[in-house]
């Protein structure tokens, strides 16, 4: 049989690459010409990244990446090591261009990007990428993926696909490279629907086999909007089609069902992955582990956790471990034991930073130990460390939980003072702690000037906001403030409106409460059951008891079971209204549901039998709903 000659052999490779690509082109136009993106700014096209393009060929990039540097007997890679900065870059780059003739084609050049790309330079490293162009450097898949690579870190990923169009044009083989940072860029952007459909169409038309890479990066981007299920199904995915999953992919969806409160699924995996895959785990396994035990308070099995990590395995915990823990303590009121762990951290020769530091700084300042935290904040410069913005908005908050609020000023206009850029988290802080103190004048001032300084209120903003206004009974600028922004999915919020109906109840203005109420149901929102408790709340305190009664039954049936706090809201709502029939049958349900007695319920219920108003053959029944701790109260 006689063999077609090479050059034959190519042209038909390329008529059939050429082909499956053209199809790929029809099928991710929506990336390319994107009829379902939102529309550019500006035209998507390789002319917008300043590159004019003309063909050049590439079967030889593979032989060419294994040619060593001829010129000057340089070792390959001694030149590249030596770019430690921009400047050398760049000096690199003008000493290429002006050989003759060009060095090595494209690899030399291709390794300058890489090096500029590890300096996080990405922005100079797609100039020098057009420069090349300018000059009449040939491209192949290796200078395009780093190219891409660039513009998706930058968050321009639209301009990361106008490549992969040019990428077509030149015939140039897009590689599972190319789609895995495609993929990490669009995730970046929170872009999870396109990246899932990019991902299925890879798939679907085999456009190349999604390696550990590309997988990794899907599960990155399904935990990170919480979608585990899908997660976990990926994974599966991964096995069926002969790709093993690694550490970093069990990591990150044990990691993601911690931050979930899905401990029990967390730990499934866990064994899962150590016995039946037989992967070992590490510290970030562990951590993540440790992160969500201490989440749930379950210290003892924290203890043995550590435990089996350093004794059984023989994992030390590192610096983000240990600060888990700091925090942790910390969050708990337990500084004393939040210390001890930095004490041991400082034994191992790991050193504490920034971090650990303001979650020792944050423990004092939730016990309202201002000059303890205040002492730390001044030893910081001492230790070698510098405040960040974090530390200074720990200590606003501090002091504005203390109702200092001279105090939390000066330390927030420290912060612009010490060349920090106040962030929206440090504002919504402030402006918390001036309502809390009533000065809403002061409130809108600060909240003019954020907005001067270019940060937009996020949902956390918008609600202390609309608490304040609520709080101080200004509910009528609060629904203003609430209709000017509309149709915004600010307002597309349970806790928004929970805070809302609440500021109208409270202020005598029910028939707003229960318009805000209705309006859930035409907004497709569901209401909590934080909801219910305060409508429930808002109806006995104006008597209409026979309208809370009838939200209260309704709750089961909205797929919102009562609670505790419905349970006594209601009790004394019907304690206080002199409506007692129903009193004895609340009180057998809270029984049957394990529920508690606060203590204002319990007030009500010794006054109104005291008075003769209930039978004192409740009291066995009213004892079994009293909590223990409130048993142990001396007297």
């Amino acid at each position: 049989m006689l063999t077609k000659p090479k050059s034959e052999q190519r042209r038909s490779m390329m008529t059939h690459l050429n082909s499956r690509l053209q199809g790929f082109i029809k099928l991710t136009g929506n990336f390319i010409a994107n009829p379902f993106l939102p529309p550019l700014k500006y035209p998507l096209s390789s002319s917008r990244l300043g590159l004019d393009f003309s063909p050049h060929s590439t079967s030889l990039a593979s032989l060419l990446h294994s040619i060593s540097f001829s010129n000057n007997g340089d070792h390959p890679l001694s030149r590249y090591q030596k770019v430690t900065s921009l400047d050398d870059a760049f000096n690199l780059f003008d000493e290429m261009i002006q050989r003759k003739p060009l060095p090595s084609v494209m690899i030399k050049f291709n390794q300058l990007l890489n090096a500029v790309t590890k300096l996080n330079h990405f922005s100079s490293c797609l100039h020098l990428f057009k420069q090349m162009y300018a000059i009449g450097v040939p491209v192949d898949k290796y200078s395009m993926n780093i190219a891409i690579k660039c513009c998706c870190q930058m968050s321009r990923t639209y301009d990361g696909f106008a490549l992969l169009g040019c990428c077509f044009r030149r015939a140039v083989v897009p590689d599972v490279f190319t789609f895995s940072t495609l993929l990490d860029g669009l995730i970046r952007e929170d872009r999870i629907i396109e990246a899932e459909r990019l991902f299925k169409r890879l798939i679907k038309h085999r456009l190349c086999e999604p390696n550990v890479v590309t997988y990794n990066t899907m599960i990155k981007g399904l935990c990170k909007f919480g979608n585990n299920d899908i997660a976990i199904g990926l994974l599966r995915l991964m096995d069926e089609r002969g790709c093993k999953p690694d550490i970093y992919a069990y990591s990150t969806i044990i990691d993601s069902l911690c931050k979930d409160k899905m401990i029990e699924d967390a730990f499934k995996l866990f064994n899962e992955m150590v016995f039946a895959k037989g992967i070992q785990p590490d510290v970030i396994t562990y951590t993540s582990l440790i992160h969500g035990l201490c989440n749930l308070c379950r210290w003892n099995e924290v203890s043995k956790l550590l435990k089996e990590m350093e004794e059984d395995v023989r994992i030390s915990p590192d610096i983000q471990t240990l600060s888990i823990l700091v925090d942790a303590f910390c969050k708990e009121g337990r500084v004393d034991e939040a210390e001890a762990v930095i004490d041991i951290m400082v034994e191992r020769g790991e050193v504490p930073n920034i971090v650990t530091y303001n979650s020792l700084i944050d423990g004092y300042c939730l016990r309202g130990e201002m000059t303890k935290a205040r002492s730390i904040f001044y030893s910081l410069t001492s230790k070698g460390l510098v405040p960040n913005v974090v530390t200074y908005s720990t200590l606003v908050n501090g002091y504005c939980k203390s109702l200092k609020i001279e105090e939390a000023m000066h330390m927030f206009h420290e912060i612009t003072r010490k060349g920090l850029k106040p962030d929206i988290v440090s504002y919504s802080t402030m402006l918390q702690g001036l309502f809390r103190v009533a000065r809403c004048g002061d409130a809108r001032k600060l909240f003019d000037e954020m907005r001067a300084a270019g940060q937009i209120p996020n949902e956390y903003t918008y609600g202390v906001i609309l608490d304040g206004l609520c709080n101080n009974h200004q509910v009528e600028e609060a629904l203003s403030l609430f209709h000017l922004v509309g149709e915004s999915k600010l307002n597309y919020n349970i806790v928004v409106y929970n805070i809302l109906i609440e500021g109208a109840s409270k202020c005598g203005k029910l028939d707003t409460a229960k318009t805000l109420f209705h309006d859930l149901t035409l907004k497709g929102l569901q209401p909590d059951v934080r909801t219910f408790n305060i409508m429930i709340s808002g109806l006995c305190r104006e008597g209409q008891l026979k309208e809370a009664k009838l939200l209260f039954l309704k709750m089961d049936e909205s797929g919102c079971p009562p609670d505790t706090v419905t349970y006594n809201v209601l009790l004394q709502g019907y304690l206080r209204n002199k409506h007692f029939d129903d009193v004895e049958m609340l009180l057998h349900e809270m029984d049957g549901r394990s529920y508690s007695l606060d203590a204002s319920s319990l007030s009500l219920l010794i006054d109104q039998i005291a008075a003769g108003s209930l039978d004192r053959r409740m009291i066995e029944l009213i004892g079994r709903l009293v909590p223990k701790e409130m048993m142990n109260i001396p007297a």
